[in-house]
């Protein structure tokens, strides 16, 4: 195959990049890991090389971490018979901007320059763990220490995401937006920007996104919840007030893509409860490579609309999980809104695994952009679309960020099915700790369904939400509260 990287080969050699043939692309964003925790030994069996011959920027299994003693705890494999191996690293790590920065440089403030060492996550991990055992409304699993962390994933543990990276593409230099949790790092894949918010403590943002501009372009969109109506469509304004057909669940995208009905741009969220699909520490990471699968296949189901896809598949932050690469520099801030925390918007989060599908693309590509250059995070997803559809730039974050459609240097679309003979993986059950335990994104999705402006019979929207407790209490509330409020706008309109 062709090289994708351009300091690699000469221009010549270079097949055209085809994302004009691209008609639709569909976006993927699980949660909370890192790209080692899921892909660094994607090539360890040929020295991280790719098939091809490219390097993989992966472990080598000699990178440490510091315990709190000094002792150096080396990263390992896991295994199928480790205890709650498909719920590592068994409790949920750090994630905000503070415990980003102790992951980083072993210290809650970043230093200047910020320059980071990535030796702070075991004793991040401890101290995590010190309180989180405390409290009754976080799940730490039996048997979780702080080592936990240096456990990797290999590819016969997750052979659907490491079948689709080795047979397609894995960017091995993807990077979050932001060094910092959810909310705000979702906020950049769909605005390229956080308004200068670093936590999950703001749920809303009052800038345009790419939805709405795909709208003032005359081009398609939709956004899938998987079992709930999609929590992404309460973020923004002009998701918020779009028409209803924007909007489904993971059985309407099924039934899209075997119809060959996609729009041009589909967003899917996974399942948010702690049994759900969504792979976010320390829920059932089996369950989100059956998602992952059921997500590909059904992309394969038409094949006509298939050959002019490209599925990208990402995690929106690290989730605390530990990588060897330090996040870079140089990162375009997007706009004026002043950084919480003091912070810049200068320098980018943690690698996060990205895998790029598509009949269009070689088996066995390393998607990198050239050293040197302005990296590839979340907003290089809106690049894409950007690029391939002619829209402007969201803000100076997205005009910075390149786009994807170098990856696409096949003619003419492969036939092959890199998971032919690949099986799913099974967990072999749930933690009854965990299951009962609403996740934190359900509560976040809880508050903002509880500010939809519903009528009540005197005539006004005020609303109180309800004390809720369990997994299953939340879920109701949410789809209760939105069917009120869908069936309002249906009563107004």
């Amino acid at each position: 195959m062709q090289s994708v990287r351009r300091n690699e080969i000469d221009e010549g050699e270079f097949m055209a990049n085809q994302l004009a043939a691209i008609e639709h692309v569909v976006v993927l964003m699980l949660e909370n890991r890192s790209f080692d925790h899921m892909l660094g030994f994607l090539y360890a069996d040929q020295q991280n090389q790719s098939p091809s011959g490219q390097s993989f920027d992966g472990l080598t299994g000699t990178e440490s971490n510091p315990a709190a003693n000094g002792e150096a705890v080396k990263v390992y494999a896991i295994q199928a018979s480790d205890s709650n191996a498909y719920f590592q690293p068994g409790a949920d790590p750090g994630e905000g901007y503070s415990a980003t920065n102790s992951q980083l440089f072993g210290t809650i403030n970043a230093p200047s320059p910020p320059v980071a060492t990535n030796q702070g996550f075991v004793t991040d991990y401890v101290y995590t763990l010190g309180w989180e055992s405390k409290e009754p409304s976080w799940s730490v699993l039996p048997g979780t220490v702080a080592s936990n962390i240096m456990g990797m994933y290999t590819p016969a543990m997750l052979p659907v995401l490491s079948g689709l990276a080795r047979g397609y593409a894995v960017c091995d230099q993807w990077f979050s937006s932001v060094p910092t949790e959810t909310l705000p790092n979702r906020a950049f894949v769909c605005a390229a920007t956080s308004q200068g918010h670093m936590d999950d403590k703001t749920r809303t943002y009052t800038s345009p996104s790419i939805f709405g501009l795909l709208s003032q372009h005359d081009q398609s969109w939709i956004i899938y919840g998987y079992d709930q109506p999609p929590l992404t469509r309460l973020n923004f304004p002009d998701t918020t007030n779009a028409s209803d057909d924007h909007f489904g669940l993971f059985t309407d995208f099924q039934s899209a893509a075997q119809n060959g009905t996609l729009p041009a741009y589909t967003f899917l969220e996974p399942s948010w409860e702690s049994t759900g699909n969504s792979q976010h520490p320390n829920y059932d990471v089996a369950l989100g490579e059956q998602l992952i699968h059921d997500v590909y296949y059904a992309l394969r189901s038409n094949e006509a609309q298939w050959n002019k896809t490209l599925l990208i598949i990402t995690y929106d932050e690290h989730g605390g999980c530990y990588d060897h690469v330090a996040p870079p520099l140089g990162a375009v801030p997007p706009d004026h809104s002043a950084g919480e925390f003091g912070f810049d918007f200068k320098r980018f989060g943690l690698r996060v695994p990205t895998v790029l599908v598509s009949p269009l693309i070689a088996p066995g590509t390393v998607f990198r952009v050239p050293e040197g250059t302005m990296p590839l995070d979340h907003t290089s997803i809106l690049k894409t679309v950007e690029t391939r559809w002619n829209l402007p730039a969201l803000t100076a974050r997205d005009a910075a960020a390149p786009d994807v459609g170098e990856v696409l240097t096949l003619t003419t679309p492969r036939s092959d099915d890199p998971l032919a003979s690949v099986s799913v993986p099974q967990s072999g059950g749930i933690h009854a700790a965990t299951a009962e335990l609403p996740s934190h994104l359900q509560q976040v999705h809880a508050d903002l369904v509880s500010r939809l402006p519903v009528p009540d019979t005197n005539g006004g929207t005020f609303h109180q939400m309800p004390v809720l407790k369990t997994r299953a209490e939340y879920a109701d509330y949410i789809a209760s509260r939105t069917q009120a409020w869908l069936a309002s706008r249906k009563t107004a309109a």
